[in-house]
């Protein structure tokens, strides 16, 4: 049986710095924003967005690049157990070849925190863009090392999107998303030009848009 002393801990200064300034200002309800999937050739972009608890650390929480899979899962759990509030916002491939990447990103993680309560009345983004909000927000390069509220959606968003994935691998067999996760890897790259794109792949991306003439039916 874990012991509540085993995850849980007055968290490090460091990693809750930007959350301390902005509850120093008045804000009550801080939430970090991260996405996971902007790269891939195929898939959704996915977007989380993640109220902590005030001064809460939940060992082990990173950058969710950094860490294995089975870590990931098992911290995506006592972040949906013990977190205030967690949305999570989902663009398909088509809306993506539609608006492109960064807008569907966008628009990921406004879906995210919107479906968040309570509201927060503070953002704090992983990266340079800023969304379509009217939430005060901060943008932070490397957030999801910075931050740990950041981190925490990180790992929400990786780990919806993995298990979407692991999904259409089933769906649409061949191509190994449970493996690859729609990344464009060497064996990825050869099933897109034996089989050519499916249903889920981005067609305006480089790897794919090659081929959108023998697209699978």
């Amino acid at each position: 049986m874990t012991h509540q002393g085993e995850l849980f801990s007055a968290a490090p200064l460091d990693t809750l710095m930007f959350e301390k300034t902005a509850y120093r200002s008045g804000v009550t309800y801080v939430a970090g924003i991260d996405e996971a999937g902007r790269g891939p050739l195929a898939g959704p972009v996915t977007a989380a967005a993640v109220i902590l608890p005030v001064g809460l650390l939940i060992k082990g929480v990173d950058d969710s690049k950094k860490l294995n899979p089975d870590k990931r899962e098992r911290l995506f759990e006592i972040i949906m157990a013990h977190a205030l509030s967690v949305g999570v916002g989902i663009m398909s491939p088509a809306e993506i070849d539609r608006i492109n990447i960064l807008q569907a990103t966008r628009r990921a993680m406004l879906a995210a925190v919107q479906q968040l309560s309570p509201q927060p009345d503070y953002l704090l983004i992983d990266g340079i863009s800023t969304i379509d909000s009217d939430v005060p927000q901060k943008t932070i390069i490397k957030g999801d090392s910075l931050s740990l509220s950041i981190a925490a959606a990180s790992i929400i968003a990786k780990v919806t999107r993995d298990r979407l994935m692991i999904e259409m691998d089933s769906t649409y067999p061949g191509y190994g998303f449970a493996g690859h996760k729609g990344y464009g890897s060497a064996a990825h790259l050869d099933a897109i030009r034996r089989l050519g794109p499916s249903p889920i792949h981005r067609l305006t991306f480089g790897g794919v848009k090659e081929h959108v003439d023998c697209t699978f039916s």
